[in-house]
């Protein structure tokens, strides 16, 4: 079974070529509505963070709650890719959107009345986790129908990534300056109306209708897309390698990473400059990346991820505040990259009637390990020191970019190759 795809040129040099993704209508609205949504959910990680200290946690509450935010996501993925084959993907993600909304209004009220324990915070991120599992998978299904020219999927994928660097930009930032401002509840209610937007946006859309997808078993559904995924070498390769990033270096550093600038930066409004560095460096990556498909896209991402163990080992080196951020905005780069090669070959590769399962299964794999590291990582900074923590995940990281990259199915996948069958 194959989709038509065009080949993308290697390289588009007029600007206007480069941004005529925008020409399309329903790409358009999504791309608004998606944006302003991302900006919010990119405030209300540090928001939360600080009220789980303010509200006197340490390290572990802070891993605690991260924690409870991943760990929704890897349990609905078996059948959240299902349900977004069957259902349709802009159905799953504005339900997606309402429920995150009510969530962070209902955040945002506990905090400013005072009553907001650790348990209810848990509690509250697992339903925000539950809403963000189901909008990956339908996410990563719906890009083919928002584009009626494939050749211009790539600079859809660039320019979505844009958003989510944009958003990674402003949102840190802003929310540092409004938490240290007016406290984390005004950053979640802010959140809670960008979903609103984003919902509004969906609403709009007109996408083709398809017919349902599967048979009249879930499992037997869930199974097939399991042989699907297991068949292609490239696909679940860079799945692993992604699960352990986020167990060894990326939970460690979301956890530690405030607690360190709270200690040794200069608290929230440090913290925020870093994610926004973060931000800036995916601003920069997605600039890079519009108009461009590289011949080997999967061997470049792996060399971009090799930037992700910068902003850690800046932090384990005990590195002032410009250097930490130095190292984010590089990974940030690499974060571009990354995202954008990874979803444009998966979009090009799989059919798009498996896009749904072949994205479960990939986010289940890229974050079933995160909520233990998550959790793990205050204990473990408790025993080893945060900076021998965040330095095994910097030094992974490169030994692991080097690995994946070794590995053929990797390094000599070819843009001009077909769709797999």
């Amino acid at each position: 079974m194959a989709v038509q795809t065009e080949r993308i040129p290697a390289r588009r040099r007029r600007l206007g070529d480069r941004l005529a993704v925008l020409g399309e209508r329903e790409f358009t609205w999504f791309f608004i509505g998606y944006t302003t949504s991302l900006v919010g959910s990119s405030m209300a990680p540090v928001a939360v963070a600080f009220a789980v200290l303010d509200g006197g946690g340490g390290g572990s509450d802070v891993g605690w709650v991260m924690a409870a935010r991943i760990l929704p996501v890897v349990l609905v993925l078996p059948a959240g890719g299902v349900i977004a084959d069957r259902l349709g993907s802009r159905r799953v993600m504005l339900g997606s959107d309402l429920l995150r909304g009510l969530v962070q209004a209902l955040f945002a009220g506990l905090l400013a009345v005072g009553h907001a324990p650790v348990w209810a915070m848990v509690a509250l991120v697992a339903a925000w986790g539950i809403g963000e599992g189901l909008f990956m998978l339908a996410f990563g299904a719906v890009v083919p129908d928002l584009v009626r020219r494939k050749e211009l999927m790539a600079d859809a994928n660039t320019l979505l990534g844009l958003g989510r660097s944009v958003s990674s930009v402003v949102g840190p930032a802003t929310a540092g300056l409004v938490t240290a401002a007016w406290g984390p509840a005004t950053v979640l209610l802010a959140d809670a109306v960008t979903y609103g937007v984003g919902a509004f946006a969906l609403a709009m859309l007109r996408l083709p209708v398809r017919a349902a997808v599967g048979g009249e078993s879930m499992i037997r559904d869930v199974r097939a897309g399991w042989s699907e995924f297991a068949s292609r070498p490239w696909l679940w390769i860079t799945t692993v390698q992604m699960g352990l990033f986020n167990l060894l270096v990326w939970a460690p550093f979301l956890v530690l990473g405030p607690l360190l600038a709270q200690q040794d930066l200069g608290g929230a409004r440090a913290w925020g400059l870093v994610m926004g560095g973060y931000g800036a460096g995916a601003v920069l990556g997605g600039l890079l990346m519009l108009g461009r498909a590289p011949a080997r896209p999967l061997a470049v991402a792996s060399v971009a991820a090799l930037g992700w163990a910068l902003p850690s080992g800046a932090l384990a080196a005990g590195a002032g505040l410009p250097w930490v951020a130095a190292g984010a905005l590089v990974a940030g780069v690499g974060s571009a990259v990354c995202g954008t090669l990874y979803s444009t070959t998966t979009q090009k590769w799989v059919p798009v009637e498996l896009l749904g399962r072949m994205t479960a299964f990939g986010v289940l794999g890229s974050f079933a390990l995160g909520p233990l590291g998550l959790a793990a990582a205050g204990p473990l900074a408790d025993r080893f020191g945060a900076g021998a923590v965040l330095l095994v995940g910097a030094v992974w990281q490169l030994v692991a970019g080097a690995v994946v990259l070794a590995v053929p199915a990797v390094r000599n996948r070819r843009w001009e190759e077909g769709p797999d069958s």
